[in-house]
């Protein structure tokens, strides 16, 4: 097994334990305060589902919008907009003090930097090969040639005037890659 295979692996192992971890914190904390504040058990539990399954399909779908090269402002928004629900869920059921809310914060705080990393890495794109051009080294000066004197080459009156090739034109830049 190639050691590529083995840190994809790993990696995948973390993301899924952080994930379950988070996701137990998080659909327990948005159940319990749910129930706390008048619903009932199932309502508490249809809104933990809700809130921690939106934002995972957003996340997927911030990826696949990427792929196909469509915008994804709005499913961003939505995607904020709910890890701050699920988050604000943690904060709220957490010990009232500055440590209580650190850690309920942390696993979901936690997910968010996994799914951000996650989303954020670009499958690696070989590099394009370049048009069977001849290989020219910038750095070296372009060969100087003889001008042609103007009374040997007329150009039509409506063509337009351009110096013949090869012809250095000592008050213009060079630029390489040109075809004219």
């Amino acid at each position: 097994m190639s050691r590529e295979r083995i840190e994809s692996g790993v990696r995948v192992m973390i993301l899924l334990a952080v994930g379950i971890m988070a996701g137990a914190a998080a659909f327990t904390h948005v159940h319990d305060l749910t129930v706390a504040h008048g619903q009932p058990d199932w309502i508490g539990w249809a809104n933990a589902v809700a809130v921690e399954l939106m934002a995972i399909y957003l996340g997927l779908e911030i990826r696949a919008r990427r792929r196909a090269g469509r915008p994804v402002g709005l499913v961003a928004v939505l995607l904020v907009a709910f890890a701050l629900l699920s988050l604000a869920a943690q904060v709220a059921e957490a010990e009232p003090s500055v440590w209580g809310w650190i850690v309920a914060a942390v696993p979901s705080l936690a997910f968010l930097a996994l799914v951000k990393v996650v989303l954020s890495s670009a499958p690696a794109i070989p590099p394009t090969p370049e048009p069977d051009q001849p290989q020219v080294d910038w750095h070296d000066e372009p060969e100087q040639v003889e001008p042609i004197p103007p009374a040997a080459v007329m150009p039509p009156a409506s063509a337009p005037v351009l110096p013949p090739l090869g012809v250095v034109q000592s008050n213009r830049p060079q630029v390489v890659g040109i075809i004219r």
